[in-house]
């Protein structure tokens, strides 16, 4: 049976071809994700051996609560920090030949066109550069050595247009410097788009170490020691000295807790990645059945001729899923060096944008193995029905004359699908009815799966009344083309209601992406214009605003009030009286008295916010959670110490990712110096000054800082929105796989159906039916299944995610939006993709010659 699986396959090439590729999109998807990830992990791997090099670090002996609060090259969790001080006693040990303290922040240069070096998302650095350091490779120039030099790293001088020897500026520490680029360093490893600059070594101890304290010490070890041997003798040192709130730890140990930290991260990107692999999988199921079910019923008669030459059902049950099988192997195969292809193009537009991807495009055998065990399990399984029937087929039809499939009633069916919509849509009612209910969530997610699959099991049944109500425009306007489309796509409900399946799901995520994405922008938009009203707010690119350009800004006479949102990462009860452990991190915000409730507006659901003051805070309920109440108390720790307060006032706003407001002293207490950013500042003008006059003023101070933006109401408004509208263009991106797979179906079922009715198409054109007008009727099936397919699956998105804003309110999603315009762009679009799945099936269908078509049995 093997050989007339393969022999079958190879008779059907054409028609099993569409499969293939269909399959091979989804797998190339899961394998452009598998090598994707492992491209970005060696890179991030390789920037931590380069950036961690030293043979043992010192480091603080506890982690602090709140995890990772991102200081300078920390990639890790954040410890406490150690004293500068303590370099000197471990230089000092037997066996080291240097201990240098980690100084380093964030710093922005200037390039040759006058703006600040920016590469992707990626940070800019500043670092001490210590001629003791033996990871430093100066290939070009000398040390920096006064305050006004600086070294920058190969790649970044090249993309800043600078040259050994260029003047530039700098921002560090809140301050423009006019500088001289006297060096270039070969950083010894990726930097992902990075861009590291190096001070002198007294000028970033002040910018970066002013507090006298460092995140980490890295030991470099004398030829004659190894790692343990350098740790054993620093920490008796350590002991000896009485030295605590310090560890060491080998160089080799920290690298592998930080590339785990990266693997971490990077599993969550593969994850959200996969989703959509795995739906373009699904929705490509559908187009392998949908050609498995039509092949069986154009292959009748061979399959009653196996049978009556001895084969079992299970024989010719194993012929059909063997068939899909080896479709599904060619599809992975393909997919796989697709993805390695996929992976290609996106490290040129990578390294266009700035962030080279270290190593060769991998290929490891798990992941191929992967792959092609995952393709072809799909084909398999997805034809498995169609195998059923062709099982069944009886012996004695291969004597008749006529071969017919008999099929069975839509009514049973269509029953069990209406039952499974009503099972679903009460589960979503039960949300929207009940969303403090702890099972709000999961009963709207199976509610959600129970009424999608219940639309694509009645979708038969739905088929023949819509197309009906769909066929009349073309019925009145192109008779009788319009007629004979009709009937052929309500003649057969299941090949219809299958072929447009794919686009249900497709559509249906399509809609519900569209409705979330406008409900969450219009939530934003209201939430951002009801918490400000600020004249002017000044953001910044690299996420912090130079202290000099607020104190600038701060000092013009335009300006009445200029009140800057500062805040720091650090530990944070996680409840009334509970102790912040290592993942109770959140952000904690500064502010001067009398800020909150005035240029920042905020809900107020408990307390006075007034009463904020250096042993009281204001807890942000939207991003705290519930449970807090006036008079509980709440412990804030950071590096620099730890306070306790209590609770002034509860309030709700989503302006801000705060979960904490406390006094600026208070904040300058807990996180002094660089430990603390500020990325939004609003502005008032002072009385008597027009928009106009402080706009141009505050932009003229601004602009020595580079990475200063200058913002109206309204621009920061429109900037907080975009901020969804680039989530959606990737969502967008990603579902357009499956849809570009859906217009593989309606491509293969037209075909299949062209090649089914070659006897009909014949006589058709023998009584009179043009080249073009034959061509037409294909074209108006194609359009009336696209067409079904998106309003079926818009309408099941769209009704789905309507419910959202009652389930998720208190999330910030309180407006529903739905965005009618683009969901019409999406029917035009059905209509443009139902002409253009056309064109090959009609075109092969309007160069049949008559007389064999005539001549070709059924």
């Amino acid at each position: 049976m093997l050989r007339v699986t393969l022999r079958s396959v190879r008779a059907h090439a054409v028609r099993f071809a569409l499969s293939v590729l269909a399959v091979a999109l989804g797998v190339a998807f899961i394998a452009g994700t598998f090598a994707l990830r492992t491209m970005l992990s060696d890179t991030f791997h390789g920037i931590v051996d380069a950036q961690a090099p030293a043979d043992a670090y010192v480091q603080g002996d506890s982690v602090l609560p709140g995890g990772d609060t991102g200081g300078g090259l920390s990639l890790g969790g954040q410890r406490t920090p150690v004293p500068l001080a303590l370099a000197d006693e471990v230089g000092a040990v037997e066996g080291v030949d240097a201990a240098l303290p980690d100084l380093a922040g964030l710093i922005v240069l200037v390039g040759a066109d006058g703006t600040a070096v920016q590469s992707t998302q990626a940070p800019s650095y500043g670092l001490a550069f210590d001629e003791r350091d033996p990871g430093l490779d100066l290939v070009e120039g000398r040390a920096p050595q006064a305050a006004d030099e600086v070294a920058v790293e190969s790649v970044s001088l090249a993309s800043a247009g600078l040259d050994v020897g260029d003047r530039t500026k700098v921002v560090v520490a809140g301050e423009v410097r006019d500088v001289t680029v006297v060096g270039k360093v070969d950083a010894g490893g990726p930097l992902a788009g990075a861009t590291l600059v190096y001070l002198p070594v007294d000028v970033a101890r002040t910018a970066y170490a002013a507090e006298g304290t460092t995140p980490r010490i890295s030991v470099y070890a004398s030829d004659d020691a190894d790692e343990q041997t350098v740790v054993d003798r620093v920490t008796a040192a350590l002991d000896d000295a009485g030295i605590t709130g310090a560890e060491a730890v080998t160089g080799d140990s920290l690298r592998a807790e930080l590339r785990a930290d990266i693997d971490t991260t990077l599993g969550f990107v593969t994850s959200f990645l996969l989703i959509f692999a795995v739906v373009s999988l699904f929705v490509g199921g559908f187009l392998i059945s949908n050609t498995f079910a039509m092949a069986v019923r154009q292959r009748v008669r061979e399959f009653a001729l196996l049978r009556a030459v001895g084969a079992s059902p299970a024989q010719v049950f194993g012929v059909v899923v063997g068939q899909a099988a080896v479709v599904g192997l060619v599809g992975s195969g393909l997919g796989v060096v697709g993805g390695l292809g996929l992976v290609s193009m996106l490290r040129v537009v990578f390294e266009a944008m700035g962030m080279d991807l270290v190593g060769d495009i991998p290929l490891e055998t798990t992941g191929v193995l992967t792959c092609l065990a995952l393709g072809t399990a799909v084909s398999a399984v997805a034809a498995a029905v169609p195998a059923r029937r062709a099982a069944l087929v009886a012996p004695v039809e291969a004597m008749r004359g006529e071969v017919t499939v008999p099929e069975r009633s839509l009514r049973v069916r269509g029953l069990i699908g209406a039952a499974l919509v009503a099972l679903g849509a009460a589960g979503v009612l039960f949300a929207a009815l009940r969303p403090d209910s702890s099972g709000a969530e999961p009963a709207l997610g199976a509610g959600a799966a129970a009424v999608l699959v219940g639309v694509l099991v009645a979708s038969p049944s739905l088929a023949r009344s819509v197309l009906r109500v769909l066929a009349v425009p073309f019925v009145h306007a192109l008779p009788p083309l319009g007629r004979l489309a009709q009937g052929n796509v309500v003649r057969n409900p299941r090949r219809t209601a299958s072929t447009a399946g794919a686009l249900i799901i497709g559509m249906a995520l399509v809609g519900a992406v569209s409705v979330i994405a406008a409900t969450g922008q219009a939530s934003l938009v209201r939430v951002v214009e009801s918490s400000t009203d600020a004249d002017l707010v000044l953001r910044s690119a690299t996420s912090a605003i130079p202290d000099g350009a607020f104190a600038d800004v701060s000092a013009l006479p335009e300006v009445g009030r200029a009140e800057s949102l500062a805040f720091t990462y650090g530990g944070v009860s996680p409840e009334p009286g509970a102790t912040p452990g290592p993942s109770d991190g959140a952000s904690v915000l500064g502010l001067r008295p009398g800020v909150l409730g005035d240029a920042l507006v905020v809900e107020v659901l408990e307390g006075d916010v007034d009463d904020l003051d250096d042993t009281h805070a204001v807890v942000n309920q939207a991003v705290a959670g519930e449970g807090w109440a006036v008079g509980d108390e709440l412990t804030v720790s950071t590096a620099a110490g730890e306070r306790t307060l209590e609770v002034a006032a509860v309030v709700d706003t989503r302006l801000t990712s705060g979960s904490v407001f406390v006094t600026k002293d208070v904040l300058d207490e807990l996180a002094p110096g660089p430990a603390q950013t500020s990325d939004t500042v609003f502005i008032d003008a002072a009385p008597g000054v027009g928009a106009d006059e402080l706009r141009a003023a505050v932009t003229t101070a601004v602009s020595p800082y580079v990475v200063v933006s200058v913002q109206d109401r309204d621009q920061f408004v429109d900037q907080m929105a975009a901020q969804v509208d680039q989530l959606l263009v990737i969502l967008y991106a990603l579902l357009g796989l499956s849809l570009v797979i859906a217009v593989l179906g309606i491509v293969n079922t037209l075909a299949l159906s062209v090649i089914e009715r070659t006897q009909e198409i014949g006589l058709l054109r023998a009584v009179g039916l043009g080249r073009l007008q034959l061509a037409g009727v294909i074209t108006v099936e194609s359009v009336l299944t696209a067409v079904f397919g998106t309003l079926v699956g818009l309408a099941v998105g769209v009704g789905l995610a309507s419910v959202l804003p009652r389930v998720y309110a208190e999330e910030g999603l309180d407006r529903l939006v739905v965005p009618w315009g683009g969901l019409a762009l999406m029917v035009v679009l059905a209509l443009v993709v139902g002409v253009l799945a056309a064109v090959w099936p009609g075109g092969r269908a309007a160069r049949m010659r008559v007389l064999d078509a005539i001549a070709t049995p059924d």
